[in-house]
């Protein structure tokens, strides 16, 4: 079993900056790739970023520029760094990986971590 965990919400004003983290345990042998998601309430969740093998990135249009998704693989930890954020930020931030848990490499399983709120403020 592997488990994610969030860290590093919190409430900021407008312009601010966070670092989510997202920790990864249990019996990892390889994460495959790690993305963050986000919803806001009375909104559908919404792909925010994503980092996959040979750590290519991508991100939605909404915050291309100012957030910045990264890993320490050695760690099983992956990162959100967000800048200039704004109110339209706002939401629980969630974190979800594909992960090999055996050598073989295959078959990669799908993990959520419980959510981070993450509030700005005007």
């Amino acid at each position: 079993q592997v488990h994610l965990v969030e860290s590093g919400g919190g409430e900021v004003q407008a312009g601010g900056s966070l670092r989510l983290a997202c920790a990864a345990s249990g019996t990892i042998f390889r994460i495959a790739a790690m993305h963050w998601y986000r919803q806001a309430p009375g909104k559908q969740r919404e792909l925010v970023a994503v980092i996959a093998s040979g750590d290519s990135t991508n991100y939605a249009d909404s915050v291309k520029g100012r957030f910045t998704i990264s890993r320490d693989n050695a760690k099983n930890t992956g990162y959100l760094q967000m800048n200039s954020l704004k109110p339209e930020d706002t939401a629980v931030y969630y974190c979800n990986a594909d992960v090999a848990l055996s050598r073989s490499n295959w078959p990669l399983y799908n993990y959520w971590g419980q959510g981070t709120q993450v509030t700005v403020s005007s």
